[in-house]
């Protein structure tokens, strides 16, 4: 049985979802893939133990702390390759960025391959199910361009800020100023 909940957040509203014991889907109600996570017939029930969990976690959060990602039970759902990018995403410190490219390099090397596209790096962060605890929103493109966020350019330089990330030296490529 899947089970959903949803939650008020400084950016907007989530939806959480879970198979009963782990996390299995966050999503903001702006993301762009919303409707697809939205739409399955699922039994809304909020007193689940991960969800208290999850609620908890994300207060901290946006609190300014730095909750541990291991404190949570995750599944996210996705292929072979997804989950070992999902993988290098939790890997990323609290506060820091890394681009595409270098999580591409990351999965050359584990893969045994001399390269690996940055592009299907890049489809598989954009598929992340659990937005924010899986932190996407710490991926930049090349130079620091802040490219593709499912919750919005805006939303991925708050949880940026949040971070204390110095934002300054990143950029939206198609306005193409500096922030």
């Amino acid at each position: 049985m899947i089970y959903k909940t949803y939650y008020d957040l400084p950016l907007g509203k989530a939806m959480l979802k879970s198979n009963g014991k782990s996390l299995t889907v966050l999503k903001l109600e702006c993301h762009r893939f919303y409707s697809a996570f939205a739409k399955e017939e699922i039994l809304q029930k909020d007193d689940l133990e991960i969800f208290s969990q999850t609620k908890n976690w994300l207060d901290r959060y946006f609190a300014g702390e730095k909750p541990a990602i291991s404190e949570l039970p995750l599944a996210p759902a996705g292929g072979e390759f997804r989950q070992r990018v999902w993988k290098i995403l939790c890997e990323i410190p609290y506060g820091e960025v890394i681009t595409y490219g270098s999580i591409a390099k990351k999965m050359a090397a584990k893969m045994g391959k001399q390269s690996m596209s940055s592009q299907a790096v890049g489809g598989a962060v954009g598929h992340n199910p659990i937005s924010i605890i899986i932190p996407c929103h710490r991926v930049v493109g090349a130079k620091g361009n802040l490219t593709g966020y499912g919750g919005g350019i805006n939303n991925k330089l708050k949880l940026l800020r949040l971070e204390k990330v110095d934002v300054e030296k990143l950029y939206v490529p198609a306005i193409g100023n500096a922030l």
